[in-house]
């Protein structure tokens, strides 16, 4: 700006003096003075005009400075403009895209995301969060060789028994969109504290039709999470790639209430600590049909996770809990529950990965996936599997053992395959009925086909067996197509 100012002088004067040549001797001394005082006035003004643009540069200066990208001048928090990129808070877990997901909400240390680019995330106006809603439309087809128990899932635990008036009944087909889902997830990346809100329902409500039931509902700040949402002794991460929407038998799987803190170890090892909402699941048939459950202390529990992104993951998770109940012929009574659940999910090869859990404890059959109560065809109940009354009236935590595995492999970037073994034992009391649950098996083998990059349709064949306390025992085949799309 100076030297433009100074070339603008320099021509001046120069007219001035080629003017002043062409002026006669007469006037040249008074057109003189007339110039030289029209040029103090210009430079004058010049000075001023610079001194202007350099106060208004000053400020602009200041300006940015005392006003970090992100924020306006009130010192209101705005969300990053676009030119600002994201921090990426990328998970080792991948994404395994199955049809039934139940990683996406998982609640994960530092608010790790399993899509570090936010597809799908909106930015909310004034404040420093994203936002993504996201609706997973889903259909389901099924064809049974005889009734199943439950047409809307496949429930191991409530297959009828073989040869009574509640089994047979010829082949049966059942329609269901029950699956179908809602999501909305709140994330705060560029901010301390990692935030995250997430929520998530279907609609496998109880009553008929299409009934509303919540499934995640929780917050996390700080790796501290609480709401509704997975067991401390649940790994989301290991679930099968299943188009049946129950998934097996033997999975550990209870939404409820808690609160959780991660505590980073180092960068693969990570320690989850939590209490939760308890539950005792009494089975009260027989001479303590009057009994109710009764809980004097949450649950309680850890894990302990190793995270690799080329191998894989390992977790090892723990629950101890207090099972209790009231009995008007044998008082109150308690027992100690405790269970151990070792499950890991691994890549192997380039297409395929492995996905293996092993649980093992006592008074712990409430976290199971099969936990479900039913009548028997001649009106024996089953009403839980945590603890039982034993001949001589004493409560006992019931044993339980449950591996399973699951086997996935990519026969192209859009077609994949998995094959799926759940086995549960539930050691019984021989007080219990003879309707009483004590072991399940459960299989299924599917080959998926990814339409498009966000609808998927499934075709799978499942195999189920039951066997009651009594040794009867009954089994189902089942053949499924389901189809999911979703928005994001």
């Amino acid at each position: 700006m100076i030297m433009k100012s100074n070339a603008l002088k320099f021509l001046v004067v120069i007219g001035a003096f080629i003017a002043a040549g062409g002026l006669n001797g007469e006037a040249q001394s008074s057109d003189l003075d007339q110039l030289k005082a029209m040029m103090q006035t210009m430079q004058k003004n010049m000075e001023e005009m610079q001194k202007k643009i350099a106060e208004l540069e000053a400020a602009k200066g200041a300006a940015t400075n005392a006003t970090p990208s992100g924020t306006n001048a009130a010192g209101g928090i705005l969300f990053a403009p676009p030119s600002q990129p994201l921090i990426p808070h990328a998970s080792a877990i991948p994404d395994r895209g199955n049809l039934n997901d139940q990683q996406d909400a998982a609640p994960r240390l530092n608010d790790l995301t399993l899509d570090s680019t936010y597809h799908g995330f909106i930015p909310v106006p004034n404040t420093p969060a994203l936002i993504k809603f996201n609706a997973t439309p889903r259909v389901d087809m099924m064809m049974d060789n005889q009734y199943s128990g439950n047409p809307d899932r496949f429930v191991t635990a409530t297959i009828p028994i073989n040869n009574t008036p509640g089994s047979g009944g010829g082949q049966q087909f059942n329609m269901t969109a029950k699956g179908s889902a809602l999501s909305m997830d709140v994330r705060a990346p560029n901010i301390p504290g990692n935030f995250r809100l997430y929520y998530d329902n279907d609609f496998f409500g109880s009553g008929s039709g299409m009934s509303y039931r919540l499934k995640q509902f929780y917050g996390q700040f700080y790796n501290v999470t609480a709401g509704y949402t997975y067991s401390i002794f649940e790994d989301p991460d290991v679930w099968p790639d299943t188009v049946d929407f129950e998934g097996p038998n033997s999975m550990i799987f209870a939404r409820q209430a808690t609160v959780r803190y991660a505590v980073p170890l180092s960068d693969k090892w990570q320690l989850n600590l939590g209490i939760q909402q308890p539950g005792s699941d009494i089975d009260n048939v027989a001479s303590n049909a009057n009994a109710t459950a009764v809980e004097h202390f949450p649950d309680g529990g850890f894990n302990i996770r190793w995270e690799d992104a080329k191998r894989g993951h390992v977790q090892f998770a723990t629950i101890f809990r207090d099972v209790g109940a009231n009995s008007p012929t044998t008082g109150s009574q308690n027992v100690f529950g405790w269970g151990l659940n070792l499950s890991t999910s691994l890549n192997l090869f380039e297409h395929d990965s492995v996905q293996a859990q092993l649980t093992y404890g006592q008074g712990i059959f409430h976290f199971c996936n099969d936990n479900f109560t039913y009548t028997d065809w001649n009106g024996e109940s089953f009403n839980g599997g945590d603890a039982a009354y034993n001949n001589a009236g004493q409560l006992r935590a019931l044993t339980y053992l449950a591996p399973m595995a699951g086997y996935t492999h990519e026969w192209t970037e859009k077609l994949r395959s998995t094959a799926t073994f759940g086995y549960v034992n539930l050691q019984n009391e021989q007080a219990q009925t003879g309707a009483a649950y004590h072991e399940t098996y459960y299989g299924s083998l599917n080959l998926v086909w990814q339409l498009r990059k966000r609808l998927s349709i499934g075709f799978e064949c499942l195999y189920g067996y039951t066997m009651q306390n009594s040794g009867e025992h009954g089994d189902v085949w089942r053949v499924q197509t389901g189809l999911v799309y979703s928005l994001f």
